[in-house]
């Protein structure tokens, strides 16, 4: 990954953006002193150089329903390819002809409680965030979807209490 030369006028912009991405390049330029042509090209720059992946709406997940979040870690079997996909197709599902770290990486694009998904180091092979309306829906997901897949051998799982801090915005130092 290269990294992207990024001058104090480009970190200024970007902090704007990730307050409130809806804002005018107009808006933006008054902000950060310059004349809206300027403004408009460095911000192109960004998207294009993919500083700036995509432009959302953050979604408040207890006024949709989903005030349920848990964080569960999973281990993965560490046996051979064959193994695994004799296993997935013993359980109807369709390996993808890969690994079992890749079968399950293509399984969790498709599950919608889980946004986000992070390979990791230590005992644990992969961190997964997921929203859920309450503990029956996550008891559902995790006998009907999870513990299903033939790659997991083991999971273990945290329930957030209270949020202390949720920020979608990265320090730009």
């Amino acid at each position: 990954m290269t990294k992207i030369a990024l001058d104090k006028t480009d970190r200024k912009i970007l902090s704007i953006l990730q307050t409130d991405g809806r804002l005018s390049n107009q808006d933006v330029a008054e902000q950060v002193n310059l004349s809206p042509s300027p403004c408009l090209r460095r911000i192109k720059r960004l998207e294009e150089e993919g500083v700036i992946r995509q432009y959302v709406a953050l979604l408040d997940p207890d006024k949709i329903g989903l005030g349920l979040l848990a964080y569960v870690n999973v281990r993965l079997e560490k046996h051979s390819d064959a193994a695994a996909h004799s296993n997935a197709r013993a359980l109807g599902v369709n390996p993808t002809g890969t690994s079992p770290r890749a079968d399950f990486a293509v399984a969790v694009e498709q599950w919608p409680e889980v946004v986000a998904c992070y390979a990791m180091t230590g005992e644990m092979d992969y961190l997964l965030r997921v929203h859920v309306e309450d503990m029956d829906h996550f008891s559902r997901f995790m006998m009907a979807t999870l513990l299903r897949h033939p790659a997991v051998l083991d999971v273990k799982s945290s329930f957030a209490l209270q949020r202390i801090k949720d920020t979608t915005a990265l320090p730009l130092i």
